[in-house]
């Protein structure tokens, strides 16, 4: 399977945004289901959470009975070592619904992690607890993540594509189902509307088609 690559102009030439068509993101989350990239994948693909921001979360971010998430932080590599920090930007600190099947997924995850947490005599998870880390609950490395999804993607033949990109297919797929470019920013975190524009105006071509086609309805 290939990946979707939209245009994307920026004052230094011309980048490629790599976007997964709906099918092609549902057949890489049925692909790694039992991988231990199946539950990251799947809050990144339903959430638009950047990397650090999916690495940073802590259980006490994470209302599963509301079933929603708040990014209040990000894990970043470093040449001392990995560290934590907040959002550089207002906006950058926000809260995220999920949909039931993400949440279903992170329940299961919890679950599965209480279990390996006392196999190993580290007791129950805490507030403070990483829900995606190591196996001795220590925060994973955002190169190493990247790594390893390059891996079992080429080693299950799937599109060739960066975990970036995962955020860049919960973008076009909200744009596509008509989400309005606002609120799809405040949901990835962007400071200004203006931005999120700037990266995936290209796709609002058919949103507005589809617009026409309802105020052609109302007027009929």
């Amino acid at each position: 399977m290939a990946g979707v690559f939209g245009v994307l102009r920026n004052v230094d030439g011309v980048m490629f945004l790599e976007i997964l068509e709906p099918e092609q993101a549902k057949a890489v989350l049925e692909s790694l289901k039992g991988h231990n990239l199946h539950p990251i994948a799947v809050v990144a693909i339903n959430s638009g959470m950047r990397r650090g921001e999916l690495l940073g979360l802590q259980w006490g971010d994470v209302d599963l009975d509301k079933g929603i998430v708040r990014i209040e932080r990000s894990l970043e590599e470093t040449r001392a070592g990995l560290r934590l920090k907040a959002p550089k930007m207002k906006r950058g600190r926000r809260n995220i619904t999920l949909p039931a099947d993400a949440v279903a997924v992170l329940r299961a995850h919890r679950l599965e992690q209480m279990h390996l947490r006392m196999q190993l005599g580290m007791g129950a998870a805490k507030p403070e607890t990483f829900v995606f880390s190591t196996i001795e609950g220590e925060p994973l490395s955002p190169d190493n993540l990247s790594r390893d999804w390059r891996r079992v993607c080429a080693s299950k033949k799937l599109p060739q594509v960066s975990f970036h990109s995962l955020r860049h297919t919960h973008a076009s797929m909200l744009i596509a189902s008509g989400v309005d470019i606002l609120a799809v920013s405040r949901r990835l975190g962007h400071s200004k509307a203006s931005i999120t524009l700037d990266v995936y105006g290209h796709l609002y071509r058919g949103a507005d088609e589809a617009a026409a086609k309802a105020i052609e309805g109302v007027l009929k």
